[in-house]
This record gives structure tokens, C-alpha cells and sequence, in this order.
């Protein structure tokens, strides 16, 4: 349950130490609490005076008092440690996403992703500030009590210490068919966010071809066993918890009988045998505790575990080849690739990209179409360095400088990314436009607006640049958030490359015509990479490249393609035909 992982987290040790002394603290506060608690109780019993009871009673008004300062100030002392390991996690998760590329997202599944990303990493929070505390007490409050109960009588100590091991044993066992359970419940949890996600992607086309009813059931089995897994680890919890209970409840009552026998022998007196059985609950109240706490956190530890296993994924290498400062792309600049290949898993014989070869030149527009899935996206990833090519493979120069792959942190502080739909932070409007040059004036920011037409639509909020917009907020149509991205690419000229990912996919044609008049003047002075599948934007290329089954089977100019009976014709047809 506590994994060992957590103690190379920063910090941790440190407080783990201090944990531990406020452990033995607050151990011998639970000692002092029993003790003039049956002081106070003797002497009631033996008919003493009020008076003689105050002061008993005082001692452990005190001991009692510090017992629960002790607990506010480990958790008060924990929660900081807590929320910036999480928050530093939660940075290093997205850091690794964006390093690790659109590949590992469609590999392990966009719902996937987003349960580690965001609900796993609260789980996370949940299991550390529960866990660390729990075990520590664990661990060292029952040796301070079985020592104290030792010094009284021994026989009662030697039952409790031969007792607690049978039923950290017991609750071993059964913690093995949580944890399984639990393992189970997490995957399907994952299972089921990856439907959810890809249902809600793909409902307009589910509801055009008229399946959405038919998916339905898909989405209720899914559901359904995640809900029969859920009931499953609730079973083993409550059966846990019933077995923690009856046996901590029996061993106590043996202790009580052999304080009976004790008592009617004559060979312990009242008050240590009262002071034994008052503490005796304490002695399993921390492995209670932590059992009632085991099953809230398991799903915690998964998540944890999940996110140590996608920070240790190798990343891509040698990201400096190109330097450090961002690129400065010229009229005079080259791009070229050749014969490069790209897997999206290195077990599948047939790559995704296949034999690439190409040369950018300075301010090209360079149109990329295909049918879908003819590779159009990976090759706009593999472009902006988000996928690593097959290793010894083909070859890739930037200025005639070759570079192991384009995950270079001089190249991609160089180019701007719009892909089909643009990613808006949970922040003002003026944020969002601001995301490559947080430091830019407001000045600035408006006039990077107005250029890519968002000035009429700004009038209209109630804030204006300040209103917020992203997750949870004000709602942003698809052309708006293109808009919105095309203002982060004028707001900042020092980026001269532009990768489009069919930027204008899912807008209606009139959305896409006042759309494409701000685009074009973006095109201007820059190299552009652009996707896509609409007919009217190859005539604003300089050159096109035709992609068939991850490879590039035609590549010139419109008027050099138009000129032969090729790829680029054949799908010029179609696309003319489908309209």
C-alpha cells in the first residue's frame, strides 16, 4: 500500500522524520489520557471525594487536548508538502504530454489521458495526504502503548503483540483481492473515460450514418462493467472492514477477560488493569484507521503508479543539435527530409509514414492533402517534432545542419501549431491570445485581435478581453476559437513557421469563408505546412503534397499536378464530385 516511490518524492523524508516524532508524541499523550482517565474512574469507584478527581481529570483534559493538536498539526503540516508535490506532478504530467506527442495519446486513448492527466493526479493528492500520515502512525503509536502495557503487566502485552502481526496478516490477504479488484475497477474506469471521449468526438458522425442509437448499448455495457467492477472492490472493502472489526472487538475481549481473572486472583489491582483495557482499543486504532482509509486510497495509488510509469517513458533526445535559441527562419532557410519513416510501434512491421522526402524553401505555402487517414496529421506531428521517425533511417537537415529528429527545442520555439481544435486555457480571453508571449501589452493583444476579426465579437462580451473563456466558462464556437489562435500567431512575428492540421475541418462553409480571408494574411512571410481536405485552399499554395497510405506519391505545384493525370487529379475529381 505505501509505495516506496513516495519517499523519492522531495521533502517527504524530511517530514516523514518529523511525522514520526509527532507519532511518539502524541503515543504517549494516548498513554497519559488512558492513565488519569482511570485514575479519575478509580477514584470514583472507590467513593473519593470531587475534589480528589479535578486534578486527575485536568491531566488528561490536557493529554487529550494535545492528542488532537497533534493531529491538525501533522495534517496542517502535510497538506503544503501535499499540494506542491501534486501541483509539481501535475506540471511534470503535462510537460511529459507535450514531450511525448500526439503518439501516446492515440495509443493509450484520449479518456486515458485525461483520467491521469486530471482526476488521476487529484486521486493522487487524496492517497499521499491519507497514506503517509496513517502509515507512520501505524508504525509507531502501538509500540509506544505495547510498551507502556508491557511495563504493567506482561502477559496482556505478549497476547497484543502476537495478536497485531495475525491480523496485519490476514488484512494482507484480503488487501491482495482489493488490490486485484481494485486494479480492475481502475483499467475499466480508463476503459470507460476512453468511450465517453471518443462517443462525444464522434457523435455527429454517428448520428449522420444513424448509429447513435445502436452505440447506445456500447456505452451502457461499458458503463455497466465499471459499476460491476465498482461493487466488486465494495464487497471485498466491507468484508475487510468486518473482519478488522470482529477481531481487533474479540482480542480486546480476551483482554478483558484475562484482566477478569487478573482481578479476581488478586494479582493485578484495579488501576493498571483499567488502564490496560482503556488502551487497548488505542492499540488498533491507527491499523483501524488505516484500514478504513486503505480501500479510499487504492485508486490513488493506481494513479500513482500510472503517473510514475509515464514519466519514466523515454523521451526524445539531443533536443539541442540545433541550439537552444529559437530558429531565425529566413527567405534563405531549408527544411528537408530524406526517405524517412515514422512507426507509431516499433512491434508493427508496416510504418505509418513511409519513404518521406521533401524540401521547404524560405516562405513556402505548402499545401498537404490526401483522403483520410493517408497520413495528412502525422505528418504535420512528425513536422512539429510531436513524433520521433525510426531511428538510422532517412535523413533530416535544417539549414543544412541534419538533426536526429525535429524535437528540437530551437525548432519548435519556432513555429506556431493550429490544429482542427484549438486548445483554449481556462482563462481570460486576453490570456488565451497572450499564450506564446504572456508578457505582451494589452496594446498589443488588441490589435492582434482586430486582425484576426475578433474585435466585433469582443464588443460584444460583457468583459471584453478580460471575460473569461476555456473549461468551465463562457463557451466558444469553432470559428471563434480558430480566431483566437490565429491572434496568438499574429500577436507574435518572431515565429515564421505555421503547421495547420485541417484547421477549418468541422466549420460550416460560411464560418470557413470569413475564416479563411484572416488566414491568408497570416500565410504571408512565413513557411506554412498546411492540411487539409477543402479544395479552395490548394489554390493558395505554392506547392502541394499528396499523400496515399503514409506515403507522398505526388508533390509540385498546383499547375505542374493539374498537368498530369496523377494522385492530385484523381482526388481533385473526387473532392469536386463530393461537392
Amino acid at each position: 500500500m505505501f509505495d516506496p516511490a513516495l519517499f523519492k518524492l522531495p521533502g517527504m523524508r524530511r517530514v516523514t522524520v518529523i511525522l514520526s516524532l509527532l507519532a511518539v508524541v502524541e503515543g504517549i499523550c494516548i498513554v497519559l489520557q488512558a492513565y488519569y482517565l482511570s485514575v479519575a474512574i478509580v477514584g470514583l469507584w472507590h467513593l473519593h471525594s470531587l475534589a480528589t478527581i479535578v486534578r486527575p481529570m485536568l491531566f488528561f483534559a490536557l493529554a487529550w487536548t494535545g492528542r488532537q493538536l497533534l493531529v491538525v498539526i501533522k495534517n496542517r503540516l502535510m497538506y503544503p508538502l501535499v499540494e506542491k508535490t501534486t501541483g509539481d506532478l501535475r506540471k511534470q504530467v503535462m510537460q511529459k504530454l507535450y514531450r511525448l506527442g500526439p503518439g501516446y495519446v492515440a495509443k493509450t486513448g484520449t479518456g486515458n489521458v485525461v483520467t491521469t492527466a486530471l482526476e488521476g493526479i487529484d486521486k493522487v493528492q487524496t492517497y499521499l495526504m491519507l497514506v503517509v500520515i496513517k502509515v507512520v502512525d501505524m508504525m509507531v503509536i502501538p509500540w509506544i502503548v505495547l510498551i507502556y502495557i508491557a511495563w504493567l503487566r506482561w502477559r496482556e502485552a505478549l497476547f497484543l503483540l502476537a495478536i497485531f502481526p495475525l491480523i496485519i496478516i490476514f488484512m494482507i490477504i484480503l488487501g491482495y483481492a482489493a488490490q486485484a479488484k481494485a486494479d480492475k475497477q481502475y483499467v475499466g474506469y480508463q476503459r470507460m473515460s476512453n468511450h465517453f471521449v471518443d462517443t462525444l468526438r464522434g457523435l455527429p458522425t454517428l448520428k449522420q450514418l444513424g448509429l447513435s442509437k445502436r452505440y447506445a448499448n456500447n456505452v451502457y455495457q461499458v458503463s455497466e462493467g465499471y459499476r460491476q467492477q465498482t461493487m466488486a472492490v465494495i464487497k471485498i472493502a466491507m468484508l475487510s472492514t468486518f473482519a478488522l472489526d470482529f477481531f481487533t472487538t474479540l482480542s480486546i475481549a480476551v483482554v478483558a477477560v484475562f484482566l477478569g481473572f487478573g482481578l479476581i486472583n488478586g494479582t493485578i489491582t484495579l488501576l493498571p488493569a483499567l488502564v490496560i483495557l482503556v488502551l487497548s482499543p488505542d492499540y488498533f486504532l491507527p491499523l483501524r484507521t488505516f484500514a478504513n482509509d486503505y480501500h479510499a486510497t487504492l485508486n490513488g495509488k493506481n494513479a500513482f503508479t500510472a503517473v510514475q510509469e509515464m514519466l519514466a517513458l523515454p523521451v526524445a533526445t539531443d533536443r539541442q543539435q540545433l541550439g537552444e535559441a529559437p530558429l531565425d527562419w529566413h527567405e534563405d532557410s531549408t527544411l528537408s527530409l530524406q526517405a524517412v519513416d515514422f512507426k507509431y510501434d516499433d512491434t508493427v512491421s508496416q510504418p505509418a509514414l513511409s519513404k518521406l522526402t521533401l524540401t521547404a524553401h524560405g516562405y513556402q505555402r505548402i499545401g498537404i492533402i490526401g483522403a483520410s487517414g493517408s497520413g495528412k496529421s502525422t505528418l504535420i506531428n512528425l513536422l512539429g517534432g510531436f513524433l520521433t521517425p525510426v531511428a538510422d533511417q532517412g535523413e533530416i537537415q535544417v539549414n543544412g545542419q541534419t538533426v536526429s529528429h525535429l524535437s528540437q527545442q530551437a525548432w519548435q520555439q519556432s513555429f506556431f501549431y493550429i490544429p482542427q481544435s484549438p486548445y483554449l486555457f481556462h482563462a481570460t480571453l486576453a490570456e488565451n491570445i497572450a499564450f506564446y508571449q504572456p508578457q505582451a501589452s494589452q496594446t498589443a493583444i488588441e490589435q492582434a485581435a482586430n486582425k484576426a476579426g475578433l474585435t466585433a465579437w469582443i464588443q460584444t462580451l460583457p468583459d471584453g478581453l478580460a471575460t473569461p473563456i476555456g473549461e468551465g466558462s463562457r463557451g466558444v464556437s469553432g470559428g471563434q476559437a480558430q480566431r483566437i489562435a490565429l491572434a496568438r500567431a499574429f500577436l507574435d512575428d518572431s515565429r515564421k513557421i505555421l503547421l495547420f492540421d485541417e484547421p477549418t475541418a468541422h466549420l460550416d462553409i460560411e464560418t470557413e469563408a470569413e475564416l479563411k480571408t484572416t488566414i491568408l494574411p497570416v500565410l504571408q512571410d512565413h513557411l506554412v505546412f498546411f492540411a487539409t481536405h477543402r479544395l479552395h485552399w490548394i489554390n493558395q499554395m505554392d506547392y502541394v503534397l499528396v499523400m496515399d497510405h503514409g506515403q507522398i506519391v505526388e508533390q509540385g505545384t498546383p499547375a505542374e499536378l493539374a498537368e498530369h493525370d496523377g494522385a492530385y487529379v484523381r482526388l481533385r475529381d473526387e473532392m469536386v464530385g463530393a461537392i
